[in-house]
């Protein structure tokens, strides 16, 4: 392993295990019902790579705060994360059986208990950016309407709706840009700008280049993800290898090519590095989360 690789892995671990520690603490919080608070714990506990809390974390450094400034929002993105994540497996969505290598949530528990955990989950994200005591006010509603923004109909759900829309269907490669910079892109940009609005100094052109570099990762992971729908194994990556075809998704490497694809997915991670090329080495962890979002197998 080289030391850039080495390095990525201890600042991922590190975000890993603060993040971890903040959803076990928050979730162990007593419910009205103990097997909803389960299943919410199955959800968010039983594994992820926590990228897009990293992605804000290493936001907040790159404006020159300390990481820890960025744990609230951090977890709060990785709790809608995964209410989407159990929403998509859903027999009426995606109809996945598998998820982290595990049954998914309306298979080890049912389905309405599945969509009550999702609902929850998504609650308890806006709950703790309204009362994090670590930003003054006016950073907790900006991180509140990004979040807001990014989930719903004009993001993260109106993407959702346009990839059922898509099945089966012929699509060309803007209109697939246009889904998953909604589906899959606007979350991963709001974890960006919610880690920028942590900083003590939001200076609007740092916040800018920050978003652009954003919206490549959020193209490049989606590429990277349908390459490993194809290229992946099940067991490393956690879910059904082929499952995108066997559906009849529309993807990257079915309009491109799997070459196609990756060079497609080259130039969103030079897009990406170049975006952050007048800052320092204070974002450093932001560089080296592109490069893993590109490289990574599951």
């Amino acid at each position: 392993m080289s030391h850039n690789q080495s390095a990525t892995r201890e600042f991922l671990d590190r975000c890993r295990a603060l993040v971890n520690a903040e959803l076990d603490r928050s979730i162990e919080q007593a419910s009205a019902s103990e097997r909803l608070q389960e299943a919410m714990r199955y959800s968010v506990l039983g594994g992820g790579k926590r990228i897009r809390p990293a992605l804000c974390m290493a936001a907040a450094r790159a404006m020159g705060d300390d990481m820890e400034k960025a744990l609230v929002p951090a977890c709060a993105v990785e709790l809608v994360h995964a209410y989407s994540l159990i929403h998509d497996d859903l027999p009426a969505m995606d109809d996945d059986n598998l998820r982290r290598g595990r049954p998914t949530t309306h298979i080890a528990f049912d389905e309405a208990t599945a969509i009550l955990a999702g609902d929850a989950l998504q609650a308890l994200a806006f709950d703790w950016l309204a009362n994090n005591p670590a930003v003054p006010a006016d950073a907790r509603l900006a991180m509140v309407q990004e979040l807001a923004r990014a989930a719903g109909h004009r993001g993260m759900v109106g993407g959702q709706a346009i990839d059922l829309e898509s099945v089966g269907k012929a699509i060309t490669l803007a209109e697939l840009e246009t889904m998953h910079r909604h589906k899959t892109g606007a979350l991963i940009e709001a974890s960006v700008r919610m880690g920028a609005l942590c900083a003590t100094d939001r200076d609007p052109d740092r916040l800018d280049a920050l978003t652009t570099c954003a919206r490549a990762l959020g193209l490049a992971f989606q590429v990277q993800d349908d390459l490993l729908d194809i290229e992946g194994d099940t067991e490393v990556i956690g879910k059904p290898q082929g499952s995108d075809l066997a559906r009849e998704k529309p993807t990257y490497p079915s309009l491109l090519g799997l070459d196609g694809a990756r060079e497609h997915l080259q130039a969103l991670l030079t897009q990406a590095q170049n975006s952050l090329s007048d800052f320092g080495s204070e974002a450093d962890p932001l560089r080296a989360m592109a490069d893993y979002v590109v490289a990574r197998s599951h």
